[in-house]
This record gives C-alpha cells, structure tokens and sequence, in this order.
C-alpha cells in the first residue's frame, strides 16, 4: 500500500468569481488539512461554510479550464488529490482525478439518467470513458457494484422511478464506485433518506474504508455518519477550518465558539431524573 497521502490540503483559499451583478464570494478560507491513504475524513458545517465547494474540488469537479469559464476558482493555496495540483490543473489531471476519485454529488439520486435502466445509469461513466467498451463486461460491472450496495440484480432492469429514493441513492453510490476509485468524496451521502436506509448506507461506507489504501472525504451533518464511518473530522465555518479530529474529541474540547455551539446542538437531550419520594415504613 502507498504511503504516499491521498489529499494533501495546503493553505487552500477558493472563491467564485463575479459574474453579472452577483458579486465575488469567498467559499473557503487558508484551509489545511491531510487525508492518509487508508483515511476517511468527515466534513461538518452550517449551510454556506464551503463543505460543497471543498468536496466538488477535490473530486476534480467544477473547476474551469479557462478563465471565461463559470465555477469556482483556486485563489491562493492548492489541494493536490493523488498527486496531481488542483490549482494548476489541466485537462489531463482532472481526467486522471476524476477516473480514480468517486464522486456522490449532493441529492445525487436525482441526478439517475430517467431514461435509462439502473444498470445503464450504473455503467454510465464507463462509457463515458469509453464508449466502444464491452457492454456485456459493464453490465457484469454493474451488477457487481449493485450487490456491493446490497441491492437486489432485479433492480439492473428497473428504471430510476421504479425505486424507492433510498435505493436511488444506493445506485448513485454504485454509480460513483464503478471505475473502482481509490478515492470517494461523498457529499450528504444520507440527506433525504430514510432511517433504516440511512444505516445500510453508514455501514456500506464504513466497509469500503476496510478496503485496503481506501479513502473517503464524507460531507455530513449527521452525527452517526460522522461517528461510525469517518476516521478523523473536519469542522468548517464561513469557510475557515474551526475543529480537527475525532468527531467526540472535537465536540468534547471545542476550541472554537462555533464548535462549542454545535457540540450543545448536538448533545442528547438530558433525561430530567425524577426521584419519586420513598414510602417509609409508616406508609
């Protein structure tokens, strides 16, 4: 297994240029950080702290190729993902990026081709690659990755509205892991689904972290995601970094006012122990 980390993070400032009357925004602010080959990162924060854009860039995803191009643009620091520099990235490594980094995008079952069958929308991105490739060994592909997310093969025939929106997300997940990624960024992999969903897909994340040099960015506002799947957390705040670690050690030594907030937004209600007055002998 390489030793080499999978995400190196340096100083990493981003931001969207203005376009129009909307002015610029800065999405993230000196972030730092490492992903480990073998590591999986968990990013929390509140809506507009720059988890999206994060996660969007380090699957090589967005990032214009020329200036006249919308998206959002790497203005101080980079990120390098398996090497290669997102600042300075070029047609060549963003394809390299995006062949051996997964990307589940936010609400990424509605993203299914409706016209398609489950298999086809599995197989999609190997055609993308190659569109004269072997259908019959990207269907066998496709099967494979659905049992991996513990679907049925019945569902190969279905089409996207035939299924519930739990196994939509199981099949953009499928999806995602088709050219067999060494890299997984997943953002709100458990957003919109059901509770027993929910937790097939946690456990289906914390295996693929067994695999051997794998390694995952998991954008989260669910705490169980966080505790059970991730190795280490990331705690984001108008887009600077406002926690590290371990999701309880954050939550239980909060260096920052925002982190210390989340950690009571987070905490369990207290059950109020109410001690019913003891009959004495007399009674």
């Amino acid at each position: 297994m390489s030793s080499d980390p999978a995400i190196v993070v340096s100083d990493l400032s981003v931001e969207y240029p203005a376009r129009g009357p909307s002015a610029s925004c800065v999405a993230l602010r000196g972030v730092s950080f490492r992903v480990e080959a073998g590591e999986v990162l968990g990013v929390l924060g509140e809506t507009g702290s720059g988890k999206s854009t994060l996660a969007a860039i380090l699957a090589g995803r967005g990032l214009p190729l020329r200036a006249s191009e919308p998206g959002p643009r790497v203005s101080g620091g980079d990120a390098h993902v398996l090497g290669h520099s997102m600042r300075k990235a070029r047609k060549r490594d963003i394809a390299e990026v995006t062949f051996h980094v997964g990307y589940l995008a936010q609400e990424a079952s509605s993203t299914l081709e409706p016209s398609l069958t489950v298999g086809e929308n599995v197989a999609l991105p190997i055609f993308e690659r190659d569109a004269r490739y072997n259908r019959r060994s990207a269907g066998e592909r496709a099967a494979t990755m659905l049992d991996t997310v513990h679907l049925p093969l019945s569902v190969l025939s279905k089409y996207p509205y035939e299924l519930s929106a739990g196994q939509r997300q199981r099949v953009a997940l499928a999806r995602a892991l088709v050219l067999g990624p060494s890299v997984l960024v997943a953002d709100e992999p458990t957003a919109g689904i059901d509770a027993t969903v929910r937790d097939a897909v946690i456990d289906l994340l914390g295996q693929l972290a067994d695999h051997a040099g794998f390694s995952a960015v998991i954008v989260s506002h669910d705490l169980s995601v966080l505790r059970r799947a991730t190795t280490n957390s990331l705690v984001l705040q108008a887009g600077r970094v406002v926690g590290y670690g371990p999701i309880e050690d954050v939550l239980a030594n909060p260096e920052h006012p925002f982190v210390a907030g989340l950690a009571t937004a987070l905490k369990p209600p207290s059950r109020r122990s109410e001690r019913r007055p003891q009959r004495s002998s007399a009674d």
